[in-house]
């Protein structure tokens, strides 16, 4: 309800904003930190029409030089834009390629060059996989929900995290970095249109020395382990 709402309040505003990430997704050359200026920008309108407030906490942990992968768990359609109004240095994201190509959606992930993985598709996702290590890398930043997806209701509760989500960090041999988010769920999942908080927690960096020798399946149960641990802590 509350997408719907900001989409009517902002219906005049749409068509420009559509039109100008489209622009900024299209010009050569691609200018990263424009481009994600602008997605935050637009991300405070949806903020300001939308009642939502996102508290940020611990970006003082994220790496100050090179590239990483962010690992948050999962909670609903408002949890990329929760990371990104936090996070200020150009990131952008891994998404299941059915899902990024529903109007608006499709625009974001264009704009931020974020990679469509086709899920049934080994080659394709091992493609995927090879194509963000070399990226990391070379210092880009990546949002990847080991959760896979997300089910209603489910709130603040985890899932089980999937090991081949963390293969590419394995590949970059780069930091990994735990996100948590609270309550993002409220945003734009439910029926509430009244003002929400939500949370994100950046986590300690998880340096590459403490990971290296580990199976994905080792490395996906210890940041749900301190995923859960930060949750368990907050509620």
């Amino acid at each position: 309800m509350r997408l719907w709402y900001i989409v009517i309040k902002n219906i005049f505003r749409l068509p420009g904003i559509i039109k100008k990430m489209r622009r900024l997704a299209d010009q050569e050359p691609y200018d990263e930190s424009e481009a994600y200026e602008y997605l935050q920008e637009v991300i405070s309108i949806m903020h300001r029409t939308g009642s939502i407030r996102t508290e940020i906490y611990g970006g003082e942990h994220l790496p100050k030089e090179g590239g990483y992968i962010m690992y948050p768990n999962h909670q609903g359609k408002y949890d990329g834009y929760a990371v990104v109004s936090g996070h200020e240095k150009p990131c952008t994201v891994v998404m299941d390629e059915a899902k990024s190509n529903f109007p608006f959606i499709r625009e974001v992930i264009d704009l931020v060059k974020g990679k469509r993985m086709e899920l049934e598709n080994l080659k394709q996702s091992l493609k995927i996989i090879n194509e963000v290590a070399d990226e990391v890398k070379q210092g880009r930043k990546y949002i990847i929900f080991p959760e896979g997806g997300y089910t209603e209701h489910k709130k603040n509760a985890l899932d089980e995290f999937k090991a081949g989500c963390f293969k590419s960090s394995l590949k970059s041999q780069t930091p990994i970095v735990p996100v948590v988010l609270v309550d993002t769920h409220k945003a734009l999942n439910g029926t509430y249109l009244g003002p929400v908080t939500t949370q994100v927690y950046f986590l300690k960096p998880i340096a590459f020395e403490e990971y290296k020798g580990m199976k994905t399946a080792q490395i996906a149960e210890m940041v749900r382990g301190k995923i859960q641990e930060k949750l368990d802590e907050l509620l």
